[in-house]
């Protein structure tokens, strides 16, 4: 099955061609003109990107069919319990109407840490069974190579570590201690797996940078007091941040439907740190915290890509933050950018995403392996 999308404007990930054509055999990116076509698009005044990447979500039953009506083609999920993690696999291998996606599996955090206090809650919610089983705290450093095993066991992509005491949120919670924090970015690194670490106050950031955590899975929402002496040394360190800014810009309201209630500065605060973070030259991964309940699959990084440029990025710059640069941190080759040999997740707008980043919403096609999407399927246009 051979794809031409014709005299379109490009956005390969990084930069801008006015009008060329993009051709997709099978699942994959190649030169056109080569070979008869089977379908032929009009990409007349539309753009074409990469499908979009969101690099910090929670899946759940039809999580992974939002996103991808939405033009997010890969979510990072973040925290995913064994009997879950196996089921939404299945669906991404199985099917082409669904986004696929790369986990962390089971995070490490302390008995009775975070997340734990919201696991009842996803239970009583309904729809979710028991969302507490498989749950595997860890308190002990000397379990942290089997820990580490087991995820690599499970297909994880990353570990994720949480360092939050429950402060923002207006609780107290056990916070796995530095010795712990330290076993598990060795095991990880030691596995080959990169840890990212759920902080989202700046003590908290301290503690992630002093045990070398390779990224961040938000931006810190507590202070801007010494953002830019902080931002600085999470540059220096090669760290890279995920932003999450509408994550903040959901719990700064009062509280519903499963989402954690924090100060109503907490979103503004947010936006401040990105932008230090920004200027210190920290790269910025656009992602959501994506949930069953806000901020949306798929709906959700819209809203964040306009956040981004709020906090001083370029259209450009954001739009690198949702394709290429979440590809080449997370270590994901064959997407992220439109190119011969890459895959044909792709993302057909109308307008210039690039002049107007909020165009990414006006969606006029969404490809996942070379098999267009039947938006009308989803329903749930956010």
């Amino acid at each position: 099955m051979r794809t031409l999308i014709r005299d379109v404007r490009i956005f390969d990930g990084e930069r801008t061609t006015k009008r060329a054509d993009v051709c997709m055999e099978d699942d994959t990116i190649v030169r056109p003109g080569v070979g008869p076509v089977d379908v032929t698009v009009d990409g007349t005044g539309k753009t074409l990107l990469p499908g979009l990447i969101d690099s910090h979500t929670h899946i759940f039953d039809g999580s992974l069919a939002q996103a991808l009506d939405h033009g997010v083609t890969t979510e990072l999920d973040m925290f995913c319990l064994p009997s879950n993690l196996d089921k939404q696999r299945r669906l991404a291998d199985e099917r082409d109407d669904v986004a696929d996606f790369r986990s962390a599996g089971m995070l490490a955090t302390a008995p009775g840490g975070h997340p734990s206090q919201l696991l009842a809650g996803l239970a009583d919610s309904g729809g979710f069974g028991d969302a507490a089983t498989g749950f595997e705290p860890i308190g002990d450093a000397g379990r942290a190579e089997e820990f580490v095993a087991a995820r690599l066991a499970e297909g994880a992509c990353y570990l994720k570590v949480v360092v939050d005491d429950g402060g923002v949120h207006g609780m107290e919670l056990p916070v796995l201690s530095v010795d712990v924090l330290r076993a598990l970015v060795s095991a990880a690194h030691r596995a080959g797996l990169p840890v990212i670490a759920h902080a989202i106050t700046a003590p908290e950031v301290e503690t992630a940078l002093e045990v070398g955590v390779d990224g961040l899975a938000h931006v810190w929402c507590d202070s801007v007091k010494r953002a830019e002496e902080l931002a600085a040394r999470v540059a220096e360190q090669g760290v890279f941040v995920v932003s999450t800014l509408v994550y903040f810009e959901v719990i700064s309201r009062p509280s519903a439907g499963g989402v954690d209630h924090a100060g109503p500065d907490s979103g503004a605060t947010a936006v401040r740190v990105a932008r230090a973070l920004h200027e210190a030259g920290v790269p910025l991964l656009a992602g959501t915290d994506a949930t069953p309940f806000a901020p949306g699959h798929g709906h959700g990084l819209h809203r964040e890509l306009r956040l981004l440029t709020g906090a001083g990025l370029s259209n450009v710059e954001a739009l690198m933050a949702a394709t290429s640069l979440p590809a080449d941190r997370f270590g994901l080759t064959d997407r992220g950018r439109v190119a011969p040999g890459k895959r044909a997740d792709l993302l057909l707008v109308d307008g210039d995403p690039t002049e107007d980043v909020a165009a990414v919403e006006s969606i006029a096609g969404v490809w996942r392996r070379g098999v267009r999407l039947e938006r009308a399927a989803t329903g749930d246009k956010g």
